[in-house]
């Protein structure tokens, strides 16, 4: 296997998952490294960026199934970087949001592995973007706030009362609990009759989007299967998707043949 002459790991943003939206740090490290430890949520068309030869680890955690420990990964990063390898550290959307990169910063920092942060294109800004809904709009949005949606209780449970002030939410990671953060925010002070957008699997093939309100989707999804990944966007911009949504679509018109002839 080829070494490094300087062992470091790379926390790199994968991105949302379409492969054109990785960024351009992210492609060199991937072509450079010995070892990718990446997360689930990673698909192949990124992994197929990794020279030939790389060793690849999931380290991913997928619902219903127990991962590998973030214990386990913080280790295997140190003793990876030990043995003079370069590693790449691969997670989907941005390191830093809600992908635990803070948590192996300090690991490899506390261990004396140098590291370095590749910033990615996040699924909170990205995915909304590609249902043809911006976060903010003139008139109707000037504050956004991300949060999970896995977290039900404990220390890091998401205060929705809280949050009523703030015009657009995206919720990351709401997959089967989309119908219950519904029903959460309308207990909160949301009104009932909120726009909100599901989307699932935003940026990739077979990206699907459903729009209602707060009250009507936790009804309706009360007992409907939610594919992941999928995100939630609560607040009055999801009314633009009606207009821009089909942005997507209208692009690949125009590189039909008949689009092209006319």
């Amino acid at each position: 296997m080829h070494r490094s002459r300087q062992a470091i790991v790379s926390l790199v943003g994968a991105g949302p998952g379409d492969p054109e939206l990785l960024t351009l740090g992210a492609l060199r490290r991937l072509e450079q490294a010995d070892v990718v430890v990446h997360d689930a949520l990673v698909g192949e068309g990124i992994l197929a960026l990794c020279r030939p030869g790389t060793r690849r680890i999931d380290a991913g955690k997928r619902a219903g199934r127990h991962g590998p420990s973030q214990e386990w990964i913080n280790a295997l990063l140190v003793s990876e970087a030990r043995a003079g390898r370069r590693v790449v550290r691969l997670k989907g959307g941005d390191p830093f949001l809600f992908g635990r990169g803070g948590e192996e910063a300090l690991a490899l920092t506390r261990a004396g592995i140098p590291w370095e942060i590749v910033p990615g294109v996040s699924s909170a800004l990205a995915v909304p973007a590609a249902a043809g809904i911006p976060v903010t709009h003139r008139g109707l949005a000037s504050s956004v706030a991300i949060v999970p949606g896995h977290v039900a209780a404990g220390a890091d449970a998401v205060d929705w009362a809280g949050l009523r002030a703030v015009q657009t939410l995206v919720v990351l990671m709401a997959g089967s609990r989309v119908a219950a953060i519904s029903a959460a925010l309308v207990e909160a002070g949301r009104p009932a009759s909120c726009p909100v957008a599901v989307v699932q699997r935003g940026t990739l093939p077979g990206q699907k989007t459903r729009l209602s309100t707060l009250g009507a989707l936790a009804r309706s999804l009360d007992r409907e299967r939610v594919d992941t990944p999928a995100l939630l966007v609560v607040g009055e911009v999801v009314r633009l998707a009606e207009e821009l949504g089909g942005w997507r679509e209208a692009l690949l018109g125009l590189d039909s043949p008949d689009a092209r002839t006319a």
